[in-house]
C-alpha cells in the first residue's frame, strides 16, 4: 500500500482545505448561537460547492459525479471533519449509494437530480424501536394488485428531514423480507414530524417522518423486492468507514492541532504549559491514537478499492476511531482548563459533538460483538485447520 499523495490529490485536497476555511468555518459560530443554519446561507454554500466539482464527489463520473476512488473519498472526508456536520452536508451532499440502483426512469427521476444537486435525498432506517437492529423495523409496505405499495409506520432521527425532497426509505415487505423504496416528500399521508433536539450537532436536523397509507407507485421500489437490508447495509459500512471514521479522524486532528498552538502560548507558573510533562503526555498519546486511527481508516478504504472484504476493518475502524475522538476532545477540554468548559472557545462544542460517534450507525458495543464472532469464527477454523 502506498500512499503517498499524487498531485491530482494534494489539489483537490488544498481546493476541500480551502473552500473549508474561507466558506464553512466562518458560519460555525453562528450557527451555534442560533441552533440553525440559515436557508441563504445553505443555497450559497450548496451553489458555490456545486462550481467548484464538489458536490456528489462520492458518486461515479458515469452518473455525473466526481468518482473519487475510496482512498480520495477519505481524504477529503478527513478534511470534512474540520468543520461543522451541518455545512458539511449542506455543501458536499449526501448522495446515497444505493441510488446507483436506481434504472431507467428512476435514474432521471431521483438519481441524476441528486447527483447535479438539484434534488437532496436522506436515508430512512432508524425507528424508535429499530436502532442498531436495523433489521427490526416495523414500517411496512403492503403491495396492492394494481402493483402499487401501500406503507405504513414511522423512522425517527432522520437527519436532513427538513432539507430533503425525498427519502430512502426501508421497509418490511414479508415476515422476513425489507426493501428499499425512494418516497418523495409531499405525498399524501407522509407527514414529517418534529426536529429532534441534539446534544450536539447544532443546526442539523434530526426529525421524525410518519407513513400513513402512503401509496407508492411501483417505480418507488429500488433495485429488487427484498434487497433493503443489503443496500441499507452497505450504505451503512460507506458511512461507518468515511462519515464516521474518516471524519472523527478529522476532528479528533483539528482539535489536536487546537491543543498544541494553546501548549505553546498558555502559561503557568512562569512557563509553557507545553513543558509539563501531564500536558505532554496529553498530547503525545492524541498523537499515537489519532495517527493510529488514520492508517486503519486508509486500510479499510485501500481494501474497498482492491474490491476486498472489509467489513470487519470498517467494524474496527468505527469503534477505534469514535472512541479516539472521544478521548482526544475530552484531553482538549482538561487542556484548556476553564476556558475549555466555556462557549467562548469551540472546545466545548467539539466534546458536545463527539459524543454521538460511539452512538450512531452502530453503536462500539455492537461492533465489538461483530469483530468479537470474527476473531472466535477464524480461531475455530485454525483449530480445525491444526487438529
Amino acid at each position: 500500500m502506498d500512499f503517498g499523495l499524487r498531485d491530482e490529490q494534494k489539489m483537490l485536497l488544498d481546493t476541500v482545505r480551502r473552500f473549508i476555511q474561507q466558506e464553512l468555518q466562518p458560519l460555525e459560530q453562528g450557527i451555534e448561537d442560533s441552533g440553525a443554519l440559515p436557508r441563504e446561507a445553505a443555497l450559497a454554500v450548496h451553489e458555490k460547492a456545486k462550481a467548484l466539482g464538489l458536490w456528489a464527489m462520492n458518486m461515479p463520473e458515469s452518473v455525473g459525479g466526481g468518482g473519487l476512488s475510496a482512498v480520495d473519498r477519505i481524504l477529503c472526508e478527513e478534511q470534512f471533519g474540520h468543520t461543522s456536520d451541518i455545512l458539511i452536508r449542506r455543501a458536499f451532499g449526501n448522495v446515497y449509494e444505493p441510488l446507483l440502483e436506481c434504472r431507467g426512469e428512476q435514474r432521471a427521476r431521483w438519481l441524476e437530480p441528486a447527483v447535479r444537486g438539484e434534488r437532496t435525498c436522506a436515508i430512512a432506517i432508524t425507528e424508535p424501536g429499530a436502532g442498531s437492529d436495523a433489521a427490526g423495523i416495523q414500517t411496512h409496505a403492503k403491495l396492492r394488485e394494481d402493483g402499487c405499495w401501500v406503507l405504513n409506520g414511522a423512522k425517527h432521527f432522520i437527519s436532513d428531514g427538513e432539507w430533503s425532497d425525498f427519502f430512502l426509505v426501508s421497509a418490511r415487505t414479508g415476515d422476513k423480507e425489507i426493501s428499499m423504496f425512494m418516497v418523495d416528500k409531499g405525498l399524501p399521508g407522509f407527514t414529517v414530524g418534529k426536529d429532534q433536539k441534539m446534544m450536539g450537532l447544532r443546526g442539523t436536523p434530526h426529525v421524525e417522518l410518519f407513513f400513513d397509507q402512503v401509496v407508492l407507485e411501483p417505480l418507488a421500489l429500488l433495485a429488487e423486492r427484498g434487497q433493503g437490508f443489503k443496500l441499507a447495509m452497505g450504505a451503512l459500512n460507506v458511512v461507518r468507514l468515511a462519515q464516521v471514521g474518516a471524519r472523527a479522524v478529522g476532528k479528533a486532528s483539528h482539535v489536536l492541532e487546537q491543543m498544541t498552538a494553546y501548549a505553546t502560548e498558555r502559561k503557568q507558573f512562569g512557563q509553557k504549559i507545553g513543558d509539563f510533562q501531564m500536558i505532554q503526555t496529553m498530547l503525545a498519546d492524541s498523537v499515537i491514537e489519532v495517527n493510529a486511527a488514520r492508517w486503519m481508516v486508509l486500510q479499510a478504504a485501500w481494501k474497498l478499492d482492491q474490491g476486498l472484504d472489509a467489513r470487519e476493518d470498517i467494524a474496527m475502524v468505527k469503534v477505534h476511531a469514535a472512541e479516539t475522538l472521544g478521548r482526544v476532545v475530552d484531553r482538549a477540554v482538561q487542556l484548556f482548563g476553564g476556558m475549555g468548559f466555556c462557549k467562548e472557545l469551540p472546545i466545548e462544542r467539539y466534546y458536545r459533538d463527539a459524543r454521538i460517534y460511539r452512538i450512531f450507525d452502530g453503536t462500539s458495543e455492537i461492533h465489538r460483538g461483530v469483530i468479537a464472532k470474527q476473531v472466535m469464527k477464524k480461531g475455530a477454523a485454525l483449530h480445525d485447520l491444526h487438529r
